[in-house]
């Protein structure tokens, strides 16, 4: 049996709402995402099973908040846990 696939709402880093326009069925050029450079850092974090599934919120993306598990252990791979800078 596999795994459920990850909720495509919610931030891969910290498990909040990611605040997705196309999700929320709004024009995607009005997402914060459009006007937000994310910190390659926080792409770098999201762990390999997660990439290109779900968008980082607004806080992750500027690298603004620490991270947390995601709200799900479900989303994640046992083998690649999520590695947190200290």
């Amino acid at each position: 049996m596999s795994a459920p696939p990850p909720d495509a709402s919610l931030c891969p880093l910290c498990g909040r709402s990611n605040q997705c326009a196309i999700l929320a069925g709004v024009d995607p050029l009005n997402c914060w995402c459009m006007d937000t450079p994310v910190a390659p850092d926080a792409l770098a974090r999201i762990p390999e099973p997660m990439r290109n599934k779900a968008c980082l919120c607004p806080a992750c993306a500027l690298g603004t908040d620490k991270p947390r598990p995601p709200a799900s252990a479900d989303m994640m791979s046992p083998t690649q846990p999520l590695e947190l800078d200290p």
